[in-house]
């Protein structure tokens, strides 16, 4: 049996973030991915999805020129030439970090699955291996529904969606969330006919109500939306598949027809891989590893981190849980993960950022004041001509702290920066309004939207 201080399970950021740092500290470190190093996020999420969007991004820019007096056309657009790409630059992501595990010192990488024997024992391969401190950094797997007919179609992920060659004339996409939207978008941009089936009542629920409401009417602009709508089976047809679906308001069952089918049905847990029952360690809805807000599981000395526990699955949040888990690993005095001020945003068009409560959930505890702006109520948006786009705030009344904060439009991805520094640094609405903004700039719209409560 191989014995060493640290043992990581999983090659993503996550897990690299704690497993460099320990072995910088001079501990003996244990490396363990059954899949390509980098996780989702390097392999397939952050990294090629971004850049399969940014051509996106600029190919509507290019359409929608015109408002702003230029006559522009596209003349050709390569999709096999993107698809290389966006391959190479995955394969340049994940050679770095092979080469970055090669070179450092104090770890050993096992290439394969890693398995629990009990809280303190895993088996890679019919090798035993044994931590004195065990980081679960496993990640997560696409989420496929058990829908009749959908095995005897060779549908595509997240995570095989990459190996495309050719551009589909036409694609449906099950799932109605920020995976589905956009890789709705990139495929809608380059042409291809794209149908979205969700089975909420509105887009991305979990935004602003007046957020999805002009996500949907942007995105119904270029693609079929099915709202409200459940799939009952799928079955291959001469030009590709046919997809039998039912309006859940109506009762109205449509058959589609598309080239290519997508499946963006949500994530699960990777904990049944990793037969966690065998450490006694517990998991909790969707067989995610429960933790603390230490981020420790119920066995001492075991934590897991990222998409692993489920609660906040973006990389930032990721990356911030590894920080946190090894400063509590190694220190007496712990630290907590602050689930509260963890900023998203979705890359779709337009695009979506937003950190904190809801306005419907921040009513529940709070007493508030609600604030807006629309980016037309700048001196840059009003250039750019951005008329729908708006940003809005949910300041505690008395207090006047920051509770959440939500946008739409160009760039917000970038303006949401400046809210979430505040709230880490656990300001209030005069810590942003009370510090000059560069003007013209587009982020006089932070300051626009918080002098505007009421």
């Amino acid at each position: 049996m191989k014995r060493y201080d640290v043992v990581v399970i999983g090659a993503g950021d996550v897990g690299l973030g704690v497993a460099f740092k320990a072995s910088s500290e001079g501990l003996k470190v244990c490396l363990i991915d059954k899949a390509q190093v980098g996780g989702t996020c390097v392999n397939n999420g952050c990294v090629p999805s971004k850049t399969l969007i940014h051509v996106a991004d600029r190919i509507l820019e290019i359409r929608d020129s015109a408002k702003l007096g230029i006559n522009a056309e596209i003349t050709s657009l390569d999709f096999k030439a993107v698809m290389a790409r966006t391959r190479s630059v995955v394969a340049a992501g994940t050679g770095g970090i092979k080469q970055a595990i090669e070179s450092t010192e104090n770890i050993d990488f096992y290439p394969g699955a890693a398995s629990f024997i009990d809280n303190r024992t895993i088996s890679v391969d019919r090798e035993k291996i044994r931590g004195r401190k065990i980081f679960i950094a496993s990640g997560s797997r696409p989420s496929i529904p058990p829908i009749p007919g959908l095995d005897t179609v060779p549908y595509l992920t997240n995570e095989t969606v990459l190996q495309l060659e050719d551009k589909p004339a036409s694609m449906i996409m099950i799932g109605g969330g920020y995976i589905g939207l956009e890789y709705a978008h990139f495929f809608s941009a380059f042409g291809t006919k794209v149908t979205v089936i969700a089975r909420s009542t509105r887009l991305l629920p979990f935004e602003e109500p007046e957020i999805s409401e002009l996500l949907k009417n942007e995105m119904m602009k270029r693609t079929d939306l099915r709202m409200e709508t459940g799939v009952l089976e799928v079955k291959r047809s001469a030009g590709g598949c046919t997809v039998l679906v039912k309006d859940t308001g109506t009762g109205k069952e449509t058959e589609l027809s598309a080239e290519a089918l997508m499946v963006a049905t949500g994530r699960r847990s990777n904990a049944d891989i990793l037969n966690v029952a065998n450490a006694a360690i517990e998991t909790g809805p969707g067989n995610f590893i429960t933790v603390n807000d230490q981020l420790e599981t119920n066995r001492k000395n075991i934590w897991a981190i990222g998409d692993a526990n489920g609660r906040s699955m973006f990389t930032h949040a990721g990356d911030k849980m590894a920080e946190i888990a090894w400063h509590n690993a190694t220190h007496r005095k712990k630290i907590r993960m602050d689930f509260t001020s963890v900023p998203h945003a979705v890359f779709v068009q337009p695009q979506i950022a937003s950190v904190g409560l809801t306005e419907e959930k921040a009513r529940k505890d709070h007493d508030i004041l609600v604030g807006k702006a629309m980016y037309s109520d700048t001196v840059m948006g009003e250039a750019m001509r951005e008329e729908q786009g708006f940003a809005k705030a949910i300041v505690e009344k008395k207090t006047q702290r920051i509770l959440g904060f939500h946008i739409i439009g160009p760039h917000a991805s970038v303006l949401i920066q400046e809210v979430v520094n505040a709230l880490a640094a656990g300001g209030d609405v005069r810590s942003i309004t009370g510090s000059m903004h560069t003007f013209p700039a587009l982020s006089d719209l932070i300051p626009e939207t918080l002098n505007n409560l009421e």
